[in-house]
């Protein structure tokens, strides 16, 4: 692991757990962005490109893949996108 995708991951893993936060505190469906770019290898929310579950990211920060952030958090994340959809 590069320093850059250790930077990365440590950067999700912190993030992942503030979303886990919001979770347990109620917040809905609404208050919640799909976030691209900013996943750890196998610590992506959902299907992505060439697989249907969770957990099977195959690549640090792929475009293609997503976690569920409070909204506004990723627009504040290095490489981090909001798509829709």
């Amino acid at each position: 692991m590069t320093k850059n995708q250790a930077l990365v991951s440590a950067a999700v893993s912190s993030l992942m757990a503030v979303g886990a936060l919001a979770v347990s505190t109620q917040a809905s469906a609404q208050d919640m962005e799909k976030c691209y770019g900013v996943v750890a290898a196998g610590k992506n929310d959902c299907a992505g490109p060439g697989h249907t579950c969770q957990g099977q990211a195959a690549s640090d920060a792929s475009p293609d893949e997503f976690i569920l952030l409070p909204a506004g958090t990723c627009d504040r994340l290095a490489g981090g996108e909001v798509k829709d959809g």
